[in-house]
């Protein structure tokens, strides 16, 4: 990557940080804890995220669902522990309504370790008068202002059955009852849906329930990435909503680069979509938004990883930060918010994760250690809010009078959107270890003499954890000396300054390993 550039004439653009806007968690219940909170704040603190998103507001353990003499009369005592954590760490909650509560499902623990009511309520009425009330205590306790803020996002991927034991029009009802008891509150609320996974290039979601027969299309398909690939349920959504004249503030679903089929047998295969899937994905929600009965909705992805597993081992490794880097830079201007799946490990979706690194969703790892995504949003943070230069894997920005620039090496060798690591680890090391290094030389112009700027590298040798834990050999169970050792290797990459010239010239210069992302900024 060359890049000789000339401030002073370089085009000038607001750039918005869409990609911090709202980042994911697992369910309510973990943020209780005084190690997920603490995270919380350290990565709002480093990728400057404004709001979180999580599961099972409503599931047991967290004990709101009351009823006295048949009436609806919740307990929040749970709840409010959390969102006053939420709002301490100076983020809001981007509220997920879900899953039932077991007094109302239709059937009970469905999916997830923790025994998620994945089916709908049985009472409609009852589930309605639950989200008011709950609604009305946030007005309450938190005044009107603040909660006109906040999102509100029916269910979690109601189109997967065990998410949704139920059929697409009684999602589409459960929509309508819970965006009207919303509105009844303050019609200013912002609620949106419908939360679908993932993107499909075939019928399966055509019908009432999915179509299993139709996954033949991915399965026998010589190339994934010559497909017609489109969110689920999102145009018959909009349809559903504007036909009964329903409130959409924000459209929301999705976009993970892969795609769980299942053969005539029944047996799962895992398939990786091409590097340019996300950027392709963005600009199709836009394009249907802009073309649909709602276009001046905001778009909301409220869950984006490499993979949709909590055990993908790549998900611990460079390359995943590489393909965040990537994927967000390609993506710029297309939707507002695409919430990366999920800060913590502190997450139990499986149960919790037995190694440190176990391939979990999180950009810190069960003891808050910074993981390479970390880094990467990080890095995305530090850019700045005008946008003067972008190309394939690099931006130049600027804040003021600061520049940032930002690159990442993404190797051509590669096609896949960082192809996961499923039962060992040796996709993703055989992944790290593919593509050759790559000269990043920028030459800026226009900057003020004397002034110092950094280049940071985070790569497979510099702020990487992994490489600490493996040197001192992947216990299972770090001792206190090892998990010190382990977080002081991972807080930063290597560190080059440079100085600009009397004349106002910078000229910055090094060598990339593959999968690696660099950050100019002022020292």
């Amino acid at each position: 990557m060359h890049l000789d550039l000339d401030l002073t004439g370089a085009p000038d653009v607001p750039l918005d940080h869409y990609w911090s806007r709202v980042v994911g968690a697992g369910r309510a219940n973990e943020g209780l804890r005084a190690d997920w909170q603490g995270q919380l704040a350290q990565a709002h603190r480093l990728g400057g995220f404004g709001y979180v998103r999580f599961h099972g507001l409503f599931h047991g353990d967290m004990f709101v669902y009351r009823e006295i003499d048949g009436v609806v009369a919740p307990s929040f005592h749970y709840v409010d522990l959390l969102f006053d954590a939420i709002l301490a760490a100076g983020m809001r909650p981007f509220v997920e309504f879900g899953f039932s509560p077991p007094e109302l499902a239709r059937e009970t623990a469905t999916v997830f370790w923790w025994g998620a009511n994945g089916a709908p309520p049985t009472d409609y009425v009852k589930w309605a008068a639950l989200v008011r009330a709950t609604v009305e205590h946030w007005v309450g306790r938190y005044g009107i202002d603040e909660v006109r803020a906040w999102y509100f996002e029916v269910w979690n991927e109601p189109n997967l059955g065990p998410f949704f034991r139920g059929t697409r029009s009684e999602y589409f009802e459960l929509y309508r009852v819970s965006a009207e008891a919303v509105k009844s509150v303050d019609p200013a609320l912002r609620v949106g849906g419908p939360a679908t996974s993932n993107f499909v290039p075939d019928a399966r979601f055509d019908g009432e329930t999915e179509d299993t027969a139709q996954h033949e299309t991915v399965l026998t398909a010589p190339d994934l990435d010559s497909l017609d690939w489109r969110p689920v349920w999102l145009e018959e959504f909009l349809r559903f909503c504007a036909d009964n004249r329903l409130p959409v503030d924000f459209v929301s679903c999705h976009p993970y680069p892969t795609d769980w089929a299942l053969d005539g047998h029944g047996n799962g295969r895992k398939l990786t979509r091409g590097v340019e899937a996300t950027p392709t994905d963005l600009r199709l929600v836009r394009e249907i938004v802009d073309a649909g009965p709602y276009p001046e909705a905001e778009i909301h992805l409220t869950e984006w990883s490499s993979s949709s597993s909590s055990r993908d081992f790549t998900h611990d490794y460079p390359q995943a930060a590489a393909f965040v880097v990537r994927s967000v830079l390609a993506s710029i201007g297309t939707v507002d918010s695409l919430a990366y799946w999920t800060f913590t490990d502190v997450f139990e979706e499986e149960g919790a994760g037995r190694d440190p690194f176990h391939g979990g969703f999180g950009m810190l790892n069960q003891d808050g250690i910074t993981k390479p995504t970390m880094h990467a949003y990080r890095m995305l943070n530090a850019l700045g809010d005008r946008l003067l230069h972008r190309e394939d894997g690099l931006v130049v920005t600027r804040r003021g009078t600061d520049v940032a620039a930002l690159a990442v090496h993404y190797p051509d060798e590669v096609a896949l959107s960082a192809p996961a690591s499923f039962g060992t680890r040796d996709v993703a090391e055989r992944t790290l270890a593919t593509g050759k290094l790559e000269a990043l030389r920028l030459r800026l112009t226009g900057l003020t003499p004397g002034d110092r700027y950094a280049l940071e590298v985070v790569d497979a040798e510099n702020g990487w954890a992994m490489a600490e834990w493996t040197r001192r050999g992947r216990s299972s169970n770090p001792s206190i000396a090892d998990v010190a050792a382990i977080r002081a290797s991972a807080e930063h990459g290597a560190v080059i300054h440079f100085t600009v010239s009397g004349d106002g010239v910078l000229e910055a210069d090094a060598q990339l390993r593959p999968w690696a992302i660099a950050l100019l900024s002022r020292a």
